[in-house]
């Protein structure tokens, strides 16, 4: 019988740590809000985990890693649609295209982008399927959850301070003008760069997320240090609609306000 149950009695960190500490072998099925993910273990280790949207087969993790173009992406899949991720990863090697620790990098830094975007994950399903395991053609790894849970457990405070920081990702982000201000004198690193690429009055910073393939927390902490640096600035975006009055007030009558208070004043003076 599997185990299953509600992400708000039981946090990813918490199952993960239970799946370690049996040494279980099977996959973690988690349905969020909007998607769903697998994660696959083996005797208590991460070997592989998939996001429900994401294309996860070695020529989309590659892609993803920029160690493939979208011209060389599209030309793989046309000349080894029939090889398997095993296959086409011994293909690139021999080819000295690739060698085994770009693929196995790449492959490991998916894994654990996928696992650190679970672990911000408070609302939806889990069901863990014992000795389940990804089909045989992916290649998998092995890593050991004791530090993904440490830095997952540190990675949700951090998360929760950014959230408080910049509570709405449907908000954009603007240049700050400024006098003799040149952000191309500022030295930002390749993830900076590509957020700074999309800012623009009419991207969200959830588009620029979503663009960039990076995670909420990866995006806010960008964000936040060029919030930081005085280089952007939060702004509605072009075309957002104000939020419509729900509650309007009373007008105050202003001779029965009076009279309260003189009565109150009354009432104050003879105790």
């Amino acid at each position: 019988m599997a185990l299953k149950g509600n992400l708000r009695d039981f946090s990813v960190t918490q199952l993960f740590n239970l799946i370690n500490l049996a040494g279980k072998t099977g996959t973690l099925t988690i349905e969020g809000p909007s998607e769903a993910a697998w994660v696959s273990f083996r005797e208590g280790k991460l070997i592989h985990a998939q996001l429900g949207h994401e294309n996860g087969t070695l020529t989309g993790i590659l892609l993803r890693s920029a160690l493939l173009t979208p011209r060389q992406a599209k030309a793989i899949k046309e000349n080894t649609a029939d090889k398997s991720d095993k296959e086409l990863g011994l293909i690139l090697i021999n080819a000295g295209y690739l060698n085994q620790q770009d693929i196995l990098s790449s492959i490991r830094n998916n894994v654990m982008q996928i696992v650190y975007q679970l672990f911000t994950w408070n609302e939806g399903y889990f069901r863990f399927d014992d000795q389940v395991l990804p089909p045989a053609d992916r290649i998998t790894i092995r890593l050991n959850l004791e530090n993904i849970i440490i830095d997952g457990a540190r990675r949700m405070r951090e998360n929760e301070a950014l959230k408080e920081e910049i509570p709405n990702l449907d908000m954009a982000l603007d240049f700050v003008d400024r006098p003799g201000a040149n952000i191309r004198d500022v030295n930002l690193n390749v993830d900076e760069w590509r957020v700074v690429s999309y800012v623009n009055p009419k991207n969200s910073i959830r588009q620029i997320a979503k663009a960039n393939n990076m995670s909420e927390l990866q995006v806010r902490k960008i964000v936040y240090g060029l919030l930081q640096a005085g280089l952007v600035e939060i702004i509605r975006p072009e075309g957002m609609e104000l939020p419509q009055q729900t509650k309007q007030f009373t007008p105050v009558d202003k001779e029965r306000h009076s009279s309260l208070v003189n009565r109150l004043i009354n009432r104050i003076r003879s105790l």
